[in-house]
């Protein structure tokens, strides 16, 4: 059969399938491919009107080759194109139309939200669109914003929630980035107007350098709340009952970053930051007093000092629930078996995971910042303690030195029920795999140098299964 003739037969049979399973077909191709297909034949030009989820994204109508960050003028044009496909899905929608979900992505660019604000507000006034994730991108560097230009965009995005009240009746997912609430009130548009926000990310936004924001909202719906290099010197959560997640990540605060009020929901929290050489360890029993529900938490050092001040039995409490634990990022030169702390603080964790950081792509910008790294001295009391439902142990940049041995051994001795270790390399990065090889004496196992290491770890006494990356299983 010739080329051109199995193609339309291929073709034919695509058209053939129903509407359903076409549509879930173009949900998964992005908003331009989707639109596209109108113009294979009539038996797909209504289908792109009829999808009930719709992603519009800004950065599919960046033109390329396109710098990376984009340019405003790449912007600009990107907003154009992206401002005509809304209008084409929502200021005329189709007979038999209806838009459950809209994720939608733009820039903050001139009249932008004044041009697509009509079209989205129009689309919740008629009944089109009954759900609305919202993020609000900046291709500007941080350091590169002036304090005046912060306040412009807060400025901008509060001018655009005022003049269409609408669309925060829908808005259920709100990301915003290098904003200055300062002189506005953030917490009136965010959990007096938006009743129906359920997840919230705010990356370096602020309500004036170092101060404190604080939720009160007893009636708010949010179940996720990021809060990424924003320079509050602390967010105090006085209510929000229905809060799941917290993350917080690189804070400005000398103390304790977050203080928790009524969150009785909260179940995961991801604290994440490198030390400042001024900032003062603090204590995460503070952070969690009151709170006996988590049961996912997740500390990340980031390669720098421990911003924890060493406690076992103050934690008995809020560690009560608790089933996994993530240790992250901690520098590669210390010693490790302080983490063992924590098993004694939680004797209910099932999951323990320690990464270690080894990027040495990160010492040229240290100087100046941080001040000489320290190995934590925790005093170890265990006390014979055992925790009887640890199952498993991962290590991410795992190498085979004498203290990572320790450590896993120690473990081992303290987790009778303990099932699995995975032993992981290091996070990909492009910077450190651009310097010398030589930088890096130290290096994830050979293949052939497993079997070594498994039977470093076993001793002939223990026998857990040993899995190497994501991909290799020896057991011996």
């Amino acid at each position: 059969m010739p080329p051109h003739q199995q193609q339309l037969e291929d073709e034919d049979r695509l058209s053939a399938l129903p509407d359903d399973i076409l549509l879930s077909i173009l949900g998964r191709v992005g908003l331009r491919a989707a639109a596209s297909t109108c113009v294979l034949s009539t038996r797909w030009t209504h289908l792109p009107w009829l999808l009930p989820e719709l992603s519009i994204d800004v950065k599919e109508f960046l033109s390329g080759p396109c710098r990376d960050p984009a340019e405003e003028n790449d912007m600009e044009q990107a907003m154009a194109s992206l401002e005509k496909a809304a209008r084409s899905f929502l200021a005329k929608p189709r007979k038999g139309s209806s838009i459950l979900r809209l994720r939608l992505q733009l820039y903050l660019i001139n009249t932008s939200l004044c041009e697509v604000g009509p079209l989205v507000g129009g689309a919740v006034n008629n009944g089109l669109l009954k759900d609305l994730d919202l993020t609000v991108l900046d291709e500007v560097d941080l350091l590169d914003r002036s304090d005046d230009d912060m306040r412009q965009r807060a400025q901008d995005i509060d001018t655009f929630f005022h003049a269409y009240p609408s669309v925060l009746h829908c808005l259920t997912k709100l990301s915003l980035q290098n904003a200055s609430f300062d002189k506005l009130d953030l917490h009136h548009v965010l959990f007096d107007c938006c009743r129906q926000l359920k997840y919230l990310s705010l990356c370096c936004c602020h309500t004036g350098t170092y101060s404190v924001f604080k939720i009160d909202a007893p009636n708010s719906q949010l179940c996720d709340l990021e809060m990424e290099r924003c320079n509050f010197e602390r967010i105090e959560l006085v209510c929000l009952p229905k809060l799941e997640k917290l993350i917080c990540t690189t804070w400005v605060s000398q103390h304790v970053p977050v203080t928790l009020g009524f969150v009785p929901s909260l179940v995961e929290l991801e604290l994440s930051c490198g030390k400042i050489y001024d900032r003062r360890p603090f204590k995460l029993s503070e952070l969690l007093h009151g709170t006996t529900s988590i049961h996912t938490l997740t500390l990340d050092f980031q390669g720098e000092n421990i911003w924890l001040q060493p406690e076992m039995e103050e934690l008995r409490a809020a560690f009560n629930n608790l089933k996994e634990l993530n240790v992250c990022g901690i520098f590669v030169e210390f010693d490790i078996l302080w983490t063992t702390a924590f098993l004694v603080a939680a004797p209910s964790i099932e999951k323990l995971h320690i990464r270690v950081w080894h990027h040495v792509c990160d010492m040229e910008f240290r100087e100046g910042c941080f001040g000489d790294r320290r190995t934590p001295q925790w005093e170890m009391r265990c006390n014979g303690s055992e925790n009887r439902l640890l199952k498993e142990l991962e290590i991410g940049g795992f190498r085979a030195i004498e203290q990572q041995f320790t450590f896993i051994r120690s473990v081992l001795e303290r987790s009778p029920n303990l099932q699995r270790i995975i032993l992981r390399g290091d996070d990909l990065c492009d910077d450190c795999d651009a310097l010398d090889a030589s930088l890096f004496p130290l290096k994830f196992p050979e293949h052939d140098e497993e079997e070594m290491v498994v039977k470093r770890i076993r001793g002939g006494i223990f026998s857990p299964e040993i899995i190497f990356d994501e991909d290799w299983s020896l057991s011996i």
